[in-house]
């Protein structure tokens, strides 16, 4: 690894994905509001949509069961409450009834994939799955118009071109997942399309919304539909 590499990913890290950095104090405000928003959620089952299970292996949380659909990398686990499956949110049913899962939960639970399904229609799917496969729901996605583009950390690159964007995404030394080439770059940008708040709420009519802040900016956006109002949970 180069010198500037190393550099930079000591900056990310700093910023965004260490232990003490801006994004994991957010992503600690995050989990309590969830925790405060579904106070039983050790006792309920979820299917996470694009999720992992380190990830959940690594969460201050852990509920009674829970199932981890993701399109190409859901990780592996020996537990039998924690279960990786393949496969397409937007077709979440199809998927599980084919695994041999069941086609209902109590809480769909979703972190930063609406933005990576493949457009308008696409989310529109994955808006339906998540209607009927439990009556809760807690999803969340960045805010197109927060002004630094959180998978590249770079100001305003969801706003340019795609050939611009995919130069940044693979020469920029602070982006999530360095590019392996230019095509590598380009079909990581065109599978990355943030939501704004006004898409949002169409996606999710009947959910509250929750907003996360930093500078006094809209960073995160998440629908929820819970059994305590936002305004209880986040007090």
């Amino acid at each position: 690894m180069s010198e500037q590499r190393s550099r930079s990913k000591g900056l990310r890290e700093r910023v965004v994905d260490g232990p003490q950095s801006l994004g994991a104090r957010a992503r600690e405000r995050r989990w309590n509001t969830f925790r405060a928003a579904f106070p039983e959620v050790e006792q309920m089952a979820v299917l996470d949509l694009g999720g992992t299970t380190e990830a959940w292996l690594r969460a201050p949380t852990r509920p009674r069961a829970v199932v981890v659909l993701n399109l190409l990398e859901p990780g592996t686990s020996d537990d039998p409450a924690l279960i990786p499956v393949a496969g397409d949110a937007c077709d979440a049913r199809r998927v599980l009834s084919a695994a041999g899962l069941p086609q209902s939960f109590d809480v769909v639970f979703s972190n930063s994939l609406l933005e990576h399904v493949g457009g308008h229609a696409k989310r529109l799917a994955v808006a339906a799955e998540v209607e009927a496969l439990a009556p809760y729901h807690w999803i969340q996605t960045p805010n197109r118009y927060f002004p630094i583009e959180p998978h590249w950390l770079f100001p305003g690159m969801q706003f340019l071109p795609v050939r611009l964007r995919t130069h940044v995404a693979e020469k920029w030394p602070l982006s999530h997942t360095p590019a392996k080439s230019f095509d590598d770059a380009r079909e990581t940008v065109m599978w990355t399309e943030l939501v704004s708040l006004v898409e949002m709420r169409a996606y999710f009519p009947n959910s509250e919304i929750f907003k996360e802040r930093m500078a006094g900016l809209t960073k995160s956006i998440t629908a929820v539909r819970a059994p305590v109002p936002l305004a209880s949970a986040t007090r």
